[in-house]
């Protein structure tokens, strides 16, 4: 499968390296194994998150230290879709990171860069947008142009409405489970 008629996708069984760039900060590079690839997305597997402290949000944890995440790309889109967990793999619920859309330059290796706005939506709960003050923050500063920064906006936005209407996530985010990741993975090393 080709992405813009050039890179072959990334395929399943296979690990790629995400470089992937923060308005302000060091570029940071992640290895995880792809789960699958195809027409509808390409699904990795970061086995443990490397942050140095729990994430929360509205008091809660989010994300633990050494939690495995099951990440969704999907090729030209503005965003990404992280399945969080705790360190004992029980699912908080889903993380989207508001970001340009991935250059693949190469079938191993993507690029992207990070534009401050997520949306948690937790399993229980209502959902929530969040850093609106560091987009707004790295707009003042000129690190985010403002066509770029509305155009973060407008892609959170549409997928708060999506949640709203209830055609968001995408079907392929609920087919995957922690469960479904250890089978397959059995299934490559056995």
């Amino acid at each position: 499968m080709m992405h813009s008629g050039t890179v072959p996708l990334p395929t399943a069984g296979t690990t790629v390296e995400i470089r992937y760039r923060r308005l302000g900060r060091p570029t940071e590079t992640y290895r995880q194994e792809v789960l699958e690839s195809g027409p509808r997305g390409i699904v990795t597997f970061q086995s443990r998150t490397p942050i140095d402290a729990p994430l929360t949000v509205a008091d809660r944890t989010i994300l633990e230290p050494g939690s495995p995440v099951i990440w969704f790309t999907f090729p030209r889109a503005w965003h990404d879709i992280g399945l969080f967990h705790l360190a004992h793999g029980t699912c908080t619920g889903l993380y989207a990171n508001i970001l340009t859309p991935v250059e693949f330059t190469s079938r191993h290796c993507w690029e992207t860069t990070d534009l401050s706005l997520d949306i948690w939506v937790p399993r229980q709960g209502a959902a929530h947008l969040l850093d609106e003050a560091e987009l707004a923050d790295a707009e003042a500063s000129g690190l985010a142009t403002s066509e770029r920064a509305e155009r973060a906006r407008r892609e959170a936005d549409s997928l708060m409405d999506g949640l709203a209407a209830g055609n968001w996530p995408p079907p392929l985010v609920r087919e995957w489970s922690l469960a479904r990741v250890d089978g397959l993975r059995r299934d490559w090393y056995c």
